[in-house]
């Protein structure tokens, strides 16, 4: 890629954006009378005010949970624990579209109607309050209504959960992953200007 006159090394900054992922966690919504779940693309504080807590979550325009947030204005952010790894599977490997995702998970319902997990690190229950169009994804901008911290240490990272992953998993995931970045060449310049 270039960059004014010079060609971009990726290798370069990989040590610096592979640090700018967060935490693993599993957005859930309800629209329409079902529930769905995915996994974040990012999620990022997005307030400095403690009594004013928002986040920035980014969901491919592609995944039915982007549909279903569109629609119902609200979501959940919840953490997975270290011991949830199978999750990350379950919730990022398959579509909402093809099966209940959420069937057999121990759930309660937030404030806003979106499922909470109850054996996850954590939650963050979301209300939309504008979104930012990125071509392949839209940067969703939320204010935190209600959460909870649940686990004692640290939530399950990406670059831990790579570690313990199947070969026939991370197989799957290069694979998903591959399909999706295709899709985000042809659409990330495909972005409604700010009028």
């Amino acid at each position: 890629m270039e960059t004014g006159n010079a060609v971009m090394d990726y290798a370069e900054i990989a040590p610096m954006m592979g640090r700018l992922w967060s935490p693993l966690a599993a957005v859930t919504t309800h629209s329409s009378g079902r529930d769905n779940v995915q996994m974040a693309v990012s999620i990022s504080a997005a307030s400095i005010v403690p009594d004013r807590p928002r986040v920035l979550v980014q969901l491919y325009k592609t995944n039915l949970t982007h549909q279903m947030v569109t629609a119902s204005r609200c979501f959940a952010l919840n953490f997975l624990n270290t011991t949830q790894l199978d999750l990350v599977g379950d919730f990022g490997l398959i579509s909402g579209r093809d099966k209940d995702k959420l069937e057999g998970i121990d759930r309660v319902r937030g404030k806003l109607g979106s499922p909470l997990l109850k054996d996850c690190f954590g939650y963050l229950d979301c209300r939309v309050i504008s979104e930012m169009d990125g071509g392949d994804m839209t940067c969703f901008l939320a204010d935190v209504i209600d959460g909870k911290t649940m686990g004692e240490g640290h939530p399950l990272w990406w670059r831990d959960a790579r570690r313990r992953m199947s070969a026939e998993w991370l197989e799957r995931w290069e694979k998903k992953q591959s399909f999706e970045i295709e899709i985000s060449r042809a659409t990330m310049d495909k972005i409604d200007p700010i009028s």
